[in-house]
């Protein structure tokens, strides 16, 4: 029988889960096990798991799971160093080059497990199945205008917390603007086509924020690009790949500039494909932003987990998009898994 096992997330500030109790139910209908760990975080009570009829398991119980589960979390697991056995459903961000995920691999390799990227569980033509991208972006943008906001006030950022709502977001936001007058910064969205993209241009909009919105054709001349230098804001929104030209280059801050903040909303710094290359790790939940330049001010926010502001409308999203192909679970040799798997054991190959 296959067997899906929740884990509890390992991450601080993390409350999302990409499974919903009602998705559970319909995997336990078909005859898919469905195993929950406790977690204190997490955005759906494991009450209304248990209702469904999902099993529920101690937290962080899952490396004492049957070997032939599927361990499925969305962020990093804890970076112990164990060897991991598990076929394991998340978000590995391994197959770039990125150092923390070349030493996740290893531990599959060691360990005889394998990873099922969600990031790359991608349909024929290559689209992926399910994404928290829109929420991502909605989050990142609020993000930003909030580090703009405390520039405006000679302030730093304030530290991001959770809402129950985007509509409690947006209020909290609208109120913070307000406080500055009515001067609103002018944006560049870089993907404003895409999921990430819509989402920022979303938000953009609620906050009636002038936008300009690029996509793929206004970069595929591969720069330089001094139009972004022109806005107060710029958002990029992309999924860099190895053709991906820069955008803010290192020399940026010793230009003339109106740009004072950017949300690298796609936020993989240490990815030898970062279009952004005036900062080199991600921001933080405490410490949102970082600053790259003075006299004018540049911020970067790079936040990893942006979608757990919003938890439990990015959750209920990403979970129903991809709940058809965890229905697929039951064979693995065709199809979405079957490719996600012929990537991992290419990375491992190549590790």
């Amino acid at each position: 029988m296959t067997h899906i096992w929740v884990r509890a997330e390992h991450r601080i500030n993390e409350s999302r889960v990409g499974l919903t109790p009602e998705g559970a139910l319909q995997l336990i209908t078909k005859g898919i096990q469905v195993t929950v760990e406790e977690s204190p975080s997490r955005c759906i009570a494991i009450e209304r798991y248990a209702e469904v009829g999902a099993k529920i398991a101690p937290e962080n119980s899952w490396p004492l799971a049957p070997k032939n589960a599927f361990i499925f979390g969305l962020k990093e697991l804890p970076e112990d160093g164990t060897l991991l056995c598990h076929r394991h459903i998340m978000f590995g961000h391994a197959y770039k080059g990125q150092p923390k995920g070349q030493n996740l691999l290893k531990r599959f390799k060691l360990g005889k497990g394998a990873l099922f990227d969600l990031e790359y569980l991608l349909t024929e033509d290559g689209s992926r199945v399910a994404a928290f991208g829109y929420w991502a972006g909605f989050a990142g943008a609020a993000v930003a205008l909030k580090c703009w906001s405390a520039q405006q006030k000679n302030k730093n950022t304030e530290p991001v917390k959770t809402y129950l709502t985007s509509k409690h977001l947006l209020t909290e936001l609208d109120l913070d603007l307000g406080k500055i007058g009515n001067h609103r910064p002018s944006a560049l969205i870089i993907g404003a086509l895409g999921r990430v993209g819509t989402g920022a241009v979303d938000l953009c909009t609620a906050m009636e924020i002038p936008i300009t919105q690029w996509d793929l054709k206004d970069t595929k001349h591969g720069g330089p690009f001094p139009e972004i230098l022109e806005h107060e804001l710029l958002f990029n929104c992309i999924l860099a790949q190895s053709n991906t030209p820069t955008f803010v280059s290192l020399n940026t801050t010793q230009r003339s500039r109106k740009l004072t903040v950017i949300g690298d909303i796609a936020c993989d710094p240490d990815s030898k494909f970062s279009p952004i290359k005036v900062y080199n790790k991600t921001t933080s939940w405490r410490s949102p932003s970082i600053r790259v330049q003075n006299n004018p001010p540049l911020d970067v926010v790079a936040i990893d987990n942006l979608p757990s502001i919003l938890p439990f409308e990015a959750s209920k999203d990403y979970a129903g998009q991809l709940l058809p192909t965890l229905n697929m679970l039951t064979d693995i040799t065709t199809g979405v898994w079957a490719r996600a798997k012929e990537l991992f054991e290419k990375a491992i190959l190549e590790n």
